[in-house]
């Protein structure tokens, strides 16, 4: 039997990440997957697919309603190639994939395919082609999440679907039903909606993406019906049925009245769970919560003292980029140093065009702790870069505490506000002020001087350029 200082469970972002920097501090570390490739959801079916099919549709949807505007005339009707397509987007998956395996290769991290599940607190089964059994002093479990249903939804991944299977669909739906007003539900409505499907939003909630700020929702709301997309808000799914090509959803409105829609598809897009099946958890004295979650303390320790557990199979946002950082966190701390992770300051993003990006506290979160804070907006429309582009809609808002001027928030919606976020995490991990970003030299012409002009704003309202 092979005995590792480290064995991680689970090869999604924070898994493979986690592994990598175990063997980086010199611990001998095995990396166990159920799958035949690396990489979790978010490579494989996930964050990394779905960006490729969003700029594929990019592409098609400019071609089709700007180039003209630009000076490109294409003599021939522009057509969607599906197939190539989706063909594309397996291809960067699979890259991506292979680079997983020649980073494990570089570190020396010892992989295995097969189902992970604990003996005992020191033992791991891994049933895949060859059973066999590891020794672990530490592990790290990384089994992520999977999509969520409604109790009363018979997915059948052919008609109704998740968004696995969104993610290869053989034709462009006529009408895409998305149940769901989320990330991942908007993301791949747009998708389609780019391609030529009607796309129907319902929603439970009275907004789309409710745990951001309230004018992040309005703006993206108001840009997705610009573009087609319909949306059912505060609407309550009932039931979902199939017959032949045709689905069939029931939802009560508000006032609580029957609303029907037919579609040939329809999306259940209504959000994520743990994922632990087969885990054998309890075998190692791991306990999970009510909601599946495997429990930890602030360390990501759990109820197993030698066992840790990151990403979407623990509280928090089911983000690849927090469970990365987490998976950096527990590494360090079996190293024995002394890492910290601030969750206030993790960013959000939406990839719709435009894109939502946000990070801190929205201006609810402030109206309901009482914080007396300020807000300062500036629009995209309002930039020279965004004219040059025709990528006008949108805004950056920034949320600043009225005495100190600290930055408590950063809300963004607009071109490339996903890669301009990451100024807004910088200047709040360094405390900053709206003053001290409305001082920094932001290049012309860019769309990141509008995070500085809304420094401006926030700063005595002194926004230059509108």
């Amino acid at each position: 039997m092979k005995s590792y200082d480290v064995a991680v469970i689970g090869s999604g972002p924070g898994g493979y990440v986690a592994a990598i920097r175990c063997a980086q501090l010199g611990m001998k570390t095995a990396l166990i997957e159920k799958y035949s490739t690396l990489g979790g959801t978010c490579l494989n079916v996930g964050c990394i697919p779905s960006k490729a099919l969003l700029d594929s549709s990019h592409h098609y949807h400019d071609a089709v309603n700007h180039f003209e505007e630009h000076g490109i005339e294409i003599p021939d009707t522009v057509k969607v190639n599906l197939k190539q397509m989706i063909a594309r987007k397996a291809s960067v998956v699979e890259q991506t994939t292979k680079g997983i395996d020649f980073l494990m290769d570089k570190n020396k991290v010892n992989v295995y395919h097969g189902l992970g599940s604990f003996k005992d607190a020191t033992h791991i089964r891994i049933q895949g082609e060859e059973d066999t059994e590891i020794e672990a002093k530490h592990s790290i479990i990384a089994t992520g999440s999977k999509p969520s249903s409604l109790p009363f939804i018979d997915i059948d991944k052919e008609r109704v679907i998740t968004s696995t299977e969104a993610l290869k669909l053989e034709e462009v739906p006529e009408h895409l039903i998305v149940i769901g007003g989320g990330v991942i539900g908007l993301e791949l409505g747009q998708v389609y909606s780019r391609l030529g499907a009607r796309v129907s939003v319902v929603e439970y909630m009275d907004r789309i993406i409710p745990g951001m700020d309230g004018a992040l929702s309005r703006e993206l709301t108001k840009v997705l019906k610009k573009q087609g997309v319909k949306f059912y808000l505060s609407h309550k799914v009932t039931g979902v049925s199939r017959k032949g090509k045709t689905v069939t959803v029931k939802a009560n409105d508000k006032k609580g009245e029957e609303v029907t829609l037919k579609a040939d598809y329809c999306l259940v897009s209504v959000g994520r769970r743990p994922y632990t099946d087969g885990l054998n958890a309890e075998a190692a004295g791991v306990k999970l919560n009510d909601r599946g979650q495997v429990e930890v303390n602030d360390h990501l320790q759990t109820t197993a003292k030698n066992i840790y557990a990151i990403g979407d199979v623990v509280r928090g946002a089911m983000l690849a980029h927090k469970a990365e950082e987490e998976g950096v966190m527990v590494a360090e701390i079996l190293a024995g140093q002394k890492p910290h992770i601030d969750y206030n300051l993790i960013p959000g993003v939406v990839y719709t065009w435009p894109e939502v990006a946000a990070v801190g506290k929205t201006e609810e979160q402030l109206k309901e702790a009482g914080v007396e804070y300020k807000s300062g907006q500036f629009p995209m429309r309002a930039l020279g870069r965004s004219r040059a582009s025709m990528d006008t809609d949108g805004f950056v808002k920034i949320l600043a505490d009225k005495k100190t001027d600290e930055v408590l928030g950063v809300h963004m919606v607009g071109a490339r506000v996903a890669d301009l976020i990451a100024e807004a995490v910088t200047a709040m991990e360094f405390r900053a002020s709206a003053e001290d970003i409305a001082r920094m030299s932001h290049a012309h012409p860019t769309y990141a001087e509008a995070v500085k002009e809304a420094a401006l704003a926030a700063t005595d309202n002194r926004a230059l350029h509108s």
